[in-house]
């Protein structure tokens, strides 16, 4: 695994141990061209971007918005394994970024509101588990009204957003893994 691009393109990220599932390079490559674009339209670059990575792992994908200029990013991890590497990766890529220990589905979200949210959960957590992590992220003001909101899970699991107040903006594949752009409708976001 490896940073992508911005100040630490190219630099090697530690991998987490056996038994993880880390976002590949190829998905994330992906995933990056799509945020590049919107993160350029809806907020003239990167530098005001607060990016908040759950489920974190490595944190590739927080790292990788924090190399391209992201003001900011918080990164969930629970597994005490995953955590080193994460604060060793972290470190290395941007010493801005916030390592949280916790459990993603009953962290209480801290620092947002967030403009970008990155959700990358277990494929075995359940989804309606998931779902209500959605929920809890929009109840407790963690995810800024407008927020882009990617949630990757199995390509064979069904939508994560909950029955209302989210708008899925679209689904894509790559092999087994897919992701799932969304965000909170404006009315839930205001709401809460």
């Amino acid at each position: 695994m490896r940073i992508i691009a911005g100040h630490a393109g190219g630099r090697r990220l530690a991998a987490p141990p056996a038994g993880t599932r880390p976002t590949t390079d190829r998905v994330r490559e992906a995933l990056f061209s799509s945020l590049d674009a919107h993160v350029r339209e809806r907020h003239g670059g990167w530098g005001d971007v607060a990016v908040l990575d759950l489920f974190a792992g490595s944190g590739a994908v927080g790292l990788e918005a924090m190399s391209r200029g992201a003001r900011a990013a918080t990164l969930v991890e629970r597994d005490r394994r995953c955590l080193d590497v994460l604060r060793r990766n972290a470190a290395a890529v941007d010493s801005r970024a916030r390592v949280v220990a916790a459990d993603a589905t009953a962290w209480r979200p801290e620092g947002g509101p967030y403009d970008l949210v990155y959700i990358d959960p277990p494929y075995a957590l359940a989804d309606d588990q998931v779902r209500a992590l959605l929920s809890s992220l929009r109840a407790h003001g963690a995810v800024r009204p407008g927020a882009l909101v990617i949630v990757e899970r199995s390509a064979r699991s069904p939508e994560p957003w909950p029955d209302s107040g989210w708008e899925q903006l679209r689904k894509r594949d790559y092999g087994d893994t897919a992701l799932w752009y969304g965000r909170a409708s404006r009315s839930a976001v205001e709401e809460a």
